[in-house]
C-alpha cells in the first residue's frame, strides 16, 4: 500500500488490519471444515440440521456485531473497537472447544460473531481512513486479501488436523490472542480524530438516520442488495463446498482442497480487482466482477471429469466472486464521507449477513434434500445477477457531494 508518506509508523496499522482480517478469513471457513465431521461423528449430537443451525447461529451474531457494534467506530475510534471485538472473538472461540452439546457450540459461535461482525467493518474503515486518495480500491482489496489468507491456512491447518475438529477452534482463538496486544500498543487512533464538542453528540446520534437523507438512500439501497447478495455467494461456498463436492461424488480430501484453491482465487482476484478499480472507477469493475461470477458459478454445476480442468474452474470462480463482494465495501468508502464511513461500512457488511445467513440455510436445504449438486451452484449464479442489477442503480457520480473528500470520482 502506497503509505510511505506517513513514514514508518504507517506500516503497523496495515499489518494489523491485515491481520484483522485473517482472523476474519478462519472464521468464514472454520465450519466449512469441521461440519462433514461433526455430522459424520454425530459429536455433540450433530446432524445435518444441527449443522445448518450453528453455521446460521453463527452469521445471526457476525450481522449483529456488523450492524450495532461497527458503528461505534465512528464514535469511539476504530483502535478501540478493533481491541475491544478481537478479544471477545477470541474468548468465544476458545469456549467453543468445551462446548458440551449442540445449543453450547452454537451459543459460543453466536458471542464469538459479534466481535467478528464489528471487526471487519472497523478494520476497513480504519484503512481507508489512512489510504491517500485515489487508491480506495487497493487499500480495500489489498486488507481483505488477509480475509482469504485467513481462510487459506484455515483450510490447510484443516486438512493437517480432520478430524480433531476442536484443534481448529483452539488454534484460532489463540491467534487472536496473540494478536490483541500489538493492537492495543502498536495501533495509532485512526484520521479524522474522535470529535467531542460543538454538535458531535448530535451528529453521531443521526448516523444510521443519516443514511437515509438525500443523496444516500439509493445508494444504501442498491449497496444492501448487492452485498446481500455478495455474502450469500461468499458463506454459501465456503460453509458447504466441501460437503457440495462430497455430493458430486468427489472426496473430503478434494473437497477440502478445492476450498483452498478457491480462496487462493480470491487473493489473486483482490490484488487484480483493486488496480482495476482505481484506474477504471469502481462501479465498472464491480458489475465486470458479478457479472463473470454469474457466468462460472453456473459453469460449475456441470459435472467436470478432469481434475485440472476442475481446479481451474474453481479457481477462476474464487478470483471473481469474493472480490466482487470486497469491492462492494470499496465502493462504499469512496461513496461515503469520513465521518459516516464506519457506519455506511458496518450497514453494507450488517445487511449483507442476512444473504450470509440465508446462503448456507439454502444450500444446507438443498444438501438435506439431495439435489445440492448442482442446484446450489443455480442458486449461486442467480444471486451474482440480482447483485449486478442492484448496483446498476447506484449513481455513478454521487462521490462528488462528499464534503469530505472521501469520495473518489468514478470515471
Amino acid at each position: 500500500m502506497s503509505m510511505s508518506s506517513l513514514g514508518n509508523k504507517s506500516r503497523w496499522p496495515v499489518w494489523l488490519c491485515w491481520l484483522a482480517m485473517v482472523l476474519d478469513g478462519f472464521d468464514l471457513v472454520v465450519l466449512g471444515t469441521v461440519i462433514p465431521t461433526l455430522i459424520k461423528s454425530h459429536e455433540l449430537g450433530f446432524d445435518a440440521i444441527g449443522a445448518t443451525f450453528a453455521a446460521t447461529i453463527s452469521l445471526v451474531g457476525v450481522g449483529l456485531g456488523a450492524l450495532f457494534i461497527s458503528p461505534l467506530s465512528d464514535r469511539f475510534g476504530r483502535r478501540n473497537l478493533l481491541v475491544a471485538s478481537v478479544t471477545w472473538f477470541s474468548i468465544f472461540t476458545i469456549a467453543v472447544v468445551f462446548a458440551p452439546n449442540v445449543a453450547w457450540f452454537s451459543t459460543f459461535r453466536l458471542l464469538a460473531g459479534l466481535g467478528l461482525g464489528a471487526c471487519l467493518p472497523a478494520a476497513l474503515a480504519y484503512m481507508n481512513d489512512y489510504a491517500p486518495a485515489g487508491t480506495a480500491g487497493k487499500s480495500t482489496t489489498r486488507t481483505m486479501t488477509g480475509y482469504h489468507a485467513g481462510a487459506i491456512a484455515t483450510a490447510f491447518l484443516a486438512i493437517m488436523v480432520i478430524p480433531s475438529w476442536r484443534t481448529m477452534f483452539v488454534v484460532g482463538g489463540l491467534a487472536g490472542f496473540a494478536l490483541v496486544p500489538f493492537l492495543w500498543f502498536k495501533l495509532p487512533e485512526t484520521l479524522p480524530p474522535v470529535h467531542h464538542a460543538d454538535n458531535a453528540p448530535e451528529e453521531e446520534r443521526a448516523r444510521f438516520r443519516d443514511l437515509g437523507r438525500r443523496p444516500y438512500p439509493l445508494i444504501a439501497a442498491g449497496v444492501a442488495v448487492a452485498s446481500f447478495m455478495g455474502l450469500l455467494l461468499v458463506y454459501g461456498l465456503n460453509t458447504w463446498l466441501p460437503q457440495l463436492m462430497a455430493s458430486a461424488g468427489y472426496s473430503l480430501n478434494a473437497g477440502l482442497a478445492l476450498l483452498l484453491v478457491l480462496n487462493v482465487g480470491a487473493v489473486v482476484g483482490l490484488l487484480i480487482a483493486g488496480v482495476l478499480a482505481d484506474r477504471h472507477g469502481t462501479k465498472r469493475i464491480v458489475l465486470l466482477w458479478f457479472g463473470l461470477s454469474a457466468v462460472f458459478l453456473a459453469a460449475l454445476s456441470i459435472q467436470i471429469q478432469n481434475e485440472v480442468v476442475l481446479y481451474a474452474a474453481v479457481f477462476v470462480t474464487g478470483v471473481f466472486v469474493f472480490s466482487s463482494q470486497v469491492l462492494v465495501y470499496a465502493w462504499v468508502s469512496q461513496l461515503f464521507p469520513a465521518r459516516l464511513r464506519g457506519t455506511a461500512l458496518g450497514f453494507a457488511a450488517g445487511v449483507g449477513r442476512l444473504g450470509a445467513i440465508l446462503g448456507p440455510a439454502v444450500t444446507g436445504a438443498l444438501v438435506a434434500a439431495g439435489i445440492a449438486y448442482p442446484w446450489g451452484f443455480y442458486v449461486f449464479a442467480a444471486a451474482a445477477v440480482l447483485a449486478v442489477l442492484a448496483l446498476a442503480f447506484v449513481p455513478q457520480t454521487i462521490a462528488v457531494t462528499s464534503r469530505t473528500g472521501a469520495g473518489v470520482g468514478q470515471s
